[in-house]
């Protein structure tokens, strides 16, 4: 059941080659998505029983970020097809230069959109730590097509940024799962499959395992898009199509996260979670520094979505890195952040259909020409930034409560990042919703394809926010609990 979660929409991508008729096409899209939502939604019920040296396995940590995945993917399918149907099979003028360029083919588009999911869901599903990383790297692999989908030179500079600093962080990661095997020498059990390495965690040699941790840090912090690694991110996410940018930010980013979470998992057996705790909370409040100060004017709305997810991984390193209550806000914020910023990006792409700008100034009075998708981009905006009573208000309240336990100082910090970044989202996303709209734009009914998916992603923010149901709660706390939270 588990493996078919990984082969389900790596054979549908390889279907999608061959198929020519696009209403195919896009029946085996959705029809891949719901069949992998109803397994995943199998195995949420009732995790089968991982027998001891498995390289595939779930546990709560593993499913939570494959729900989040499958989620995600499912709404993401159902705008792809709106989104492919409006997008002109001719070459077209940029939006920005003026040149003429034309898009993938659009077979090439749907496999490699299945297989990411195939990819990411490898990530989420490894007990490997060696497959892991083979699975994030896959996941490179698969969505570099993606973001090359408008084939123009920012679209190939922003994919070549993409290959290139992922590539090198990844080489990190691979350095740091040697040492991980490395620590284990003298415990006889240089196996890097999870479950034997937290057996023998109290008995790997420190040194190895801490400088492993650090290695690991870097590598899958640079394709988390923790600052200052994160120099591919803001390209990818502005030239991306907004599908793909909703991919990119709310789940691919989670996968990363995962690899982080893995290796604090060792760590924390071995007694020596208080040596990931600096780094983790440095990394997190520099990211949240950068990504606050770079939303502050940010003309592209696109990028500023890009630089708000900087500044939301950052939070989510700092819970981890705080421990105890802050690491449940920092499952539930990964949650929520991929909720918001995949419904954000959706009805960033409505906007830029419907203005032809992704400028913030290009846009006014979108609530009176858009107006399905102005409400839900203003209801997105106050989300991520923290506004209640939306769930992201109470990841962020439950980190800072337990960082005011731990370090005042540390809290303060990260009050104040969370305000500059609250200030720089409001101050951009008010003009372009209220006022009044060009004068050439009339309003105009919106597909429900394009307005259906960020709907039903933003739903569950407002809900969240006001109660958390018992199986959520359960499936958050172990997930804290296996990250090191007690």
């Amino acid at each position: 059941m588990i493996e078919a979660v990984v082969v389900l929409p790596a054979l549908a991508g390889l279907v999608a080659f061959g198929l020519r008729s696009r209403r195919q096409r896009e029946v085996l899209l959705v029809g891949t998505a719901i069949l992998h939502a109803g397994l995943v939604g199998v195995l949420a019920l009732e995790l089968p029983p991982r027998s001891k040296g498995a390289w595939i396995g779930l546990d709560a940590l593993g499913l939570l970020f494959l729900i989040i995945v499958s989620v995600l993917f499912s709404a993401i399918s159902v705008y792809a097809v709106g989104y492919l149907r409006r997008e002109p099979e001719r070459p077209r003028t940029d939006l920005e230069e003026g040149f003429l360029f034309d898009n993938e083919p659009e077979p090439t588009f749907v496999a490699c959109l299945l297989f990411f999911l195939a990819t990411m869901s490898l990530v989420t599903v490894s007990r490997h730590l060696g497959l892991l990383w083979v699975g994030v790297e896959a996941t490179t692999l698969a969505s570099a097509p993606l973001i090359y989908f408008h084939r123009h030179h920012r679209s190939l500079e922003a994919t070549w940024k993409y290959l290139l600093v992922c590539s090198v962080g990844i080489g990190f990661a691979l350095l740091g799962n040697l040492l991980l095997a490395a620590s284990g020498s003298d415990a006889e059990a240089s196996s890097i499959v999870l479950d034997d390495l937290l057996r023998v965690a109290p008995r790997l040699e420190r040194t190895w395992l801490e400088a492993g941790f650090l290695l690991l840090l870097v590598g899958y912090g640079t394709k988390m898009g923790l600052a200052p690694m994160h120099a591919w991110l803001p390209d990818a996410h502005s030239e991306s199509p907004s599908l793909v940018s909703a991919l990119l930010s709310g789940a691919l980013l989670n996968c990363a996260f995962l690899g982080i979470l893995r290796a604090h998992q060792v760590l924390s057996a071995a007694g020596s979670a208080p040596f990931a705790s600096g780094p983790l909370q440095a990394l997190g409040l520099v990211s949240m520094a950068l990504g606050a100060l770079f939303i502050i004017r940010q003309p592209d709305y696109k990028r500023l979505l890009a630089y708000s997810s900087v500044e939301h991984m950052g939070v989510l390193a700092l819970g981890v890195g705080v421990g105890g209550a802050a690491a449940f806000g920092a499952m539930l914020h990964a949650l929520a952040h991929s909720l918001g910023k995949a419904a954000l990006f959706l009805v960033a792409g409505n906007l830029v259909h419907r203005y032809a700008s992704k400028q913030v100034q290009g846009v006014r009075g979108a609530l009176a020409v858009v107006p399905c998708s102005a409400a839900l981009w203003m209801a997105g905006l106050l989300a991520i930034a923290g506004v209640p009573p939306f769930a992201l208000f109470l990841s962020e309240f439950t980190i800072l409560r337990a960082a005011l336990e731990v370090n005042p100082w540390v809290a303060a910090l990260y009050l104040g990042l969370l305000a500059i970044g609250f200030v720089g989202v409001i101050g951009a996303g008010m003009p372009m919703v209220l006022g009044r709209g060009p004068e050439s734009l009339a309003v105009s009914a919106e597909p429900r394809t394009a307005v259906v998916p960020p709907f039903l992603l933003a739903v569950p923010l407002l809900l969240l926010g006001l109660h958390l149901p018992a199986p959520l709660v359960r499936l958050l706390e172990g997930a804290a609990r296996l990250v090191g939270a007690g």
